[in-house]
């Protein structure tokens, strides 16, 4: 990927879809007992993410943050 697309991605949240982030939200909270937001951080924060899901967990994160008016 280059530094360009990443810069893109970045500032566009990768393209990824309301679909794909009520899907991860969901996977999120079962696998993190309710708590979406830590989950996602913690799983952000790990080792060998993939650039595709590490954009994925950014777009859960900034979608918790509007939801609670942060």
């Amino acid at each position: 990927m280059t530094l360009f697309k990443q810069l893109i991605d970045a500032m566009t949240g990768g393209g990824v879809s309301d679909r794909e982030i009520r899907a991860e939200t969901w996977a999120l909270g079962g696998r993190h007992g309710g708590e979406v937001l830590r989950g996602a951080r913690a799983e952000l924060a790990g080792r060998d993410v993939p650039p595709r899901r590490a954009s994925v967990l950014r777009a859960v994160i900034r979608s918790q943050e509007q939801r609670a008016g942060r």
